[in-house]
């Protein structure tokens, strides 16, 4: 793999008193595609987003940019979305964008026009000359993400950028990490909703008390392990029928349909007839499987 563009954390290792944040962490960050880095709250996602920075000192290990140790010069194109949101709340809002770009070398035109430019991208240009703390959570939310984006970064880190928003805002930023992805950027954003995110992601590291515990791409996770069907019979809500099945676990039950795990050997269409005699069947399809399940199933 060449490095045009790539982020790569090699054994990363921090401890805080008895608490090991980070255990030998390996992972990278190949441009072109948003990458999800998942786990639980506590799992160390926001120590390695801070060490990327050069805001947490590493036990040891290495975060190198394009090949090279990343250091003052490289930060200036990567672009950062702290989760203690780090704007200032009595500044208002454009000129707090333009100072961001500023601090990262833009002269003052350009800091300018970019700001209107992610303002208005960001449906918040109407609230360019209000206060940050007069502004709702999730606009809030999009005036971080513009000051991420201002200076045209090569590389964007989020921590937590959709929590506490709603669809429709989740949908918004989740959009541009996906256009800022298609332009040949390197995405990384943090998530401790497994399942919120992975339509958004192409690719996950998933980490747990600091150790990477999956990484790959959704499409392979989601398709690879046990099969999984969901199954809905009208007269059989609780799934009883595949209680009694050899070789069928039943995983959840959600809203009238029960979700089965099948072992490699078990043949579908006994399943569908088990059903079938419970009553009249009104879904049997197959199921990806879920990242909280790949979670769950890498740490059990």
């Amino acid at each position: 793999m060449g490095h045009g563009g790539l982020l790569e954390l090699d054994g990363l290792s921090r401890r805080f008193g008895t608490v090991q944040a980070l255990d030998d962490l390996s992972f990278s960050v190949p441009p072109g595609e948003v990458v999800g880095f998942l786990g639980p709250n506590g799992a160390g996602k926001t120590t390695t987003m801070r060490a990327v920075f050069g805001l947490t000192e590493l036990d040891k290990g290495s975060v190198s940019w394009k090949g090279t140790a990343v250091g003052a010069p490289e930060r200036r194109r990567f672009g950062y979305m702290p989760e203690e949101r780090g704007l200032y709340p009595g500044m208002l809002v454009a000129d707090q964008v333009e100072y961001v770009g500023r601090l990262h070398g833009m002269d003052r035109p350009a800091a300018v026009a970019a700001t209107a430019r992610w303002l208005e991208r960001l449906e918040v240009a109407d609230r360019a000359r209000s206060r940050l703390d007069s502004l709702s959570h999730g606009n809030q939310q999009r005036v971080q993400l513009a000051a991420a984006l201002v200076h045209d970064p090569e590389l964007l880190v989020l921590d937590e950028p959709l929590a506490g928003l709603d669809p429709a805002g989740i949908d918004a930023i989740g959009a541009i990490l996906v256009d800022e992805a298609r332009l040949g950027r390197c995405v990384l954003f943090s998530s401790h909703q497994l399942d919120q995110v992975e339509d958004l992601c192409e690719s996950v590291a998933i980490i747990d008390r600091g150790r990477l515990v999956v990484s790959g791409r959704v499409d392979d996770l989601a398709t690879s392990g046990a099969r999984r069907l969901v199954v809905r019979v009208e007269e059989d809500r609780d799934g009883a029928f595949a209680a009694s099945l050899p070789g069928v676990i039943v995983s959840e039950r959600h809203a009238g349909a029960v979700r089965l795990v099948l072992d490699p050997a078990v043949d579908s269409d006994l399943v569908l007839r088990a059903a079938m005699r419970a009553g009249k069947v009104t879904e049997f399809t197959f199921a990806r499987r879920r990242l909280s399940e790949v979670f769950r199933e890498a740490t059990a």
